[in-house]
């Protein structure tokens, strides 16, 4: 490619909100322009590394057994609501009308319609196991896009679904999809962990688990152990309790009363803390939830943070929110800072952490008094004891004796589900088994961000003058840039490099812009390429300035040993 008609320009500037790193990269080096909030145009450079990321994303689903066909993005809300998902998904689920009145939704994911698809085309267990994937344009409704392509309105996704009879079919199907998502993500040069994660709006009966790629742009918290292999996010991370035992309210015994202290003003753990001069890990934290219309209070030590999502997976809930000031004072008798667990007339969950104390401070229900010395389980009885917190660094991990967890931040580029009979049952996607008997197949999905894998692998891979490409999926392999291209020996040179590697299948760009040196080699580091040639005042004796844009490190060579080096690094890749 001549880069006299590359439809690339390259920015000095960049917009105020483009925060990451990625995001600044990308619209700097012509790689993407934003169209909207959240949508974004692919260039030609772009558009090319978007390929590549795709051609391995096949090459790897094909690998592991999957088919690829493509499927509609506008989708029926009769197939949502036949599923449950239409209100559960939220408004991240764009909904529109056609000219009938008919309501469509545009695909966040396909769940509904290719269990729909197999519902109609199978019928037996002699044509499953399948695996269906596609790689399609997906529509969210995000309510804060931000960080360009890392959280997108409208992006690429590559989604798989497995449909198989027995539930180690499943486990199977899971393991290879695992797989193909490792070497994918090693092909594509991330660095990235596999971590337990939470199901989420897809749902599911099994295990499930998310590819992170690793940078400090993340939204997501990574939780690993210091010792064993336990990696999770944050919403499913899990620290050991202090015995090791679930206890029972049964399991304590203790004599003492609690005793009530003027407390006046001190509404938050940290006044508390000061006022009593106790660690807020001494103290019980009491805060009122609404967990599918109905108000309960849920206990965690004052240096810990509720897990919503923990709350609602353990207790079944569809919908859990904390509760507001009114609703707080009307079932605890208090304002908002003295609720406490003693005498409530509500549900009372305690964390373990909580139940593992001997003894805390607490509110009292009642303005401006709190409890010292309240015993769990002599004071008040929890209604059930589970794990109901954030881990925070430095915990104990639940898997082994000896590891502590550590933090890291991450971004989501895959994420693997055991659907189970989830959408099968609702949707009647059934086979014939071979008793003759009628069963629900047996699911699992499993989804890549592909455009998302572009901006974590530039986040990862960059310095502050540009990207750094892996070679795998660079827009080019190889820039010659000659300096002058007014200079004969200088272009005849750059045109027989040109000429000689792309007769080896190595993908070129050549500089023949009539621009200032420092301009040509600005645009390269931006660019990224991972090869470059810098033909100058040495083209008369063949010889020219190899650099590898990783190191940017400078050697002359000669124009056929240069050569050498670059086809012999590429097809070691």
């Amino acid at each position: 490619m001549k880069q006299s008609t590359l439809f690339a320009s390259t920015l000095r500037d960049v917009p105020a909100d483009a925060e990451a790193a990625s995001h600044q990269l990308m619209l700097r080096a012509g790689y993407i322009r934003q169209l909207a909030a959240g949508i974004y145009t692919y260039l030609p450079l772009g558009w090319r590394v978007l390929r590549k990321i795709e051609t391995i994303v096949r090459e790897e689903m094909d690998r592991s057994g999957g088919q690829e066909l493509l499927m509609p993005a506008m989708q029926p809300a009769e197939l949502w609501q036949e599923s449950g998902r239409y209100h559960v998904y939220g408004p991240e689920l764009i909904r529109l009308k056609d000219r009938h009145n008919r309501e469509f939704a545009l695909g966040p994911t396909h769940e509904e319609v290719v269990t729909t698809l197999v519902r109609n085309e199978i019928g037996s267990y002699r044509r499953l196991p399948v695996t269906l994937y596609q790689i399609q344009t997906k529509f969210r409704d995000e309510r804060r896009p931000r960080f360009g392509l890392l959280r997108g309105r409208e992006f690429l996704m590559k989604d798989a679904y497995s449909f198989d009879t027995t539930w180690e079919g499943l486990d199977h199907s899971y393991r290879s999809m695992y797989d193909a998502y490792s070497r994918i993500f090693k092909r594509v040069g991330m660095t990235f962990r596999a971590v337990e994660a939470d199901a989420g709006a897809i749902g599911g009966e099994g295990g499930t688990h998310e590819f992170m790629a690793l940078a400090d742009i993340g939204e997501d918290t990574i939780v690993s152990c210091s010792c064993c292999s336990y990696a999770a996010n944050l919403e499913k991370a899990a620290a050991r309790s202090a015995d090791g035992v679930m206890k029972t309210p049964e399991a304590f015994h203790h004599e003492s009363d609690c005793q009530k202290i003027y407390t006046p003003n001190i509404r938050s753990i940290d006044e508390l803390s000061s006022f009593l001069e106790m660690d807020a890990s001494a103290i019980i934290k009491t805060l009122v939830y609404i967990v599918d219309g109905k108000p309960v209070a849920v206990l965690v030590r004052g240096d810990h943070e509720v897990n919503e999502i923990k709350l609602a997976n353990t207790l079944g809930a569809q919908h859990v929110e904390l509760a507001d000031s009114d609703t707080t004072e009307r079932v605890t008798g208090a304002p908002v800072g003295f609720a406490g667990p003693i005498g409530l007339a509500i549900p009372v969950y305690a964390d373990q952490a909580v139940a593992d104390m001997a003894e805390g401070a607490a509110g009292a229900n009642e303005a401006d008094f709190h409890y010292i010395h309240v015993m769990p389980g002599r004071h008040f009885q929890p209604a059930m004891i589970a794990d109901f917190r954030n881990a925070v660094e430095g915990d104990a991990c639940a898997r082994c004796e000896e590891g502590m967890l550590r933090f890291h931040r991450g971004i989501e580029v895959g994420h693997v589900f055991k659907l189970g009979t989830k959408y099968s049952e609702a949707l009647g996607a059934k086979f014939v088994d071979q008793n003759g008997r009628e069963q629900a197949m047996i699911m699992g999905c499993y989804g890549i961000g592909v455009s998302r894998i572009l901006s974590a692998v530039a986040e990862q891979s960059h310095d502050s003058r540009g990207i750094i490409w892996p070679a795998a999926i660079a827009p080019y392999q190889v820039h010659i840039i000659p300096v002058s291209v007014k200079d004969e020996s200088q272009m005849k040179l750059a045109e027989e490099l040109y000429g000689r590697l792309t007769e080896h299948g190595i993908e070129v760009l050549l500089d023949d812009r009539d621009e200032r040196p420092g301009v040509k080699f600005n645009d390269s580091d931006l660019f990224g390429i991972p090869y470059r040639l810098v033909v100058g005042k040495l083209a008369a004796n063949a010889e020219v300035e190899f650099v590898e844009r990783r190191t940017l490190e400078k050697q002359v060579l000669g124009a056929d040993a240069a050569l050498a080096r670059i086809i012999a690094s590429l097809r070691g890749q």
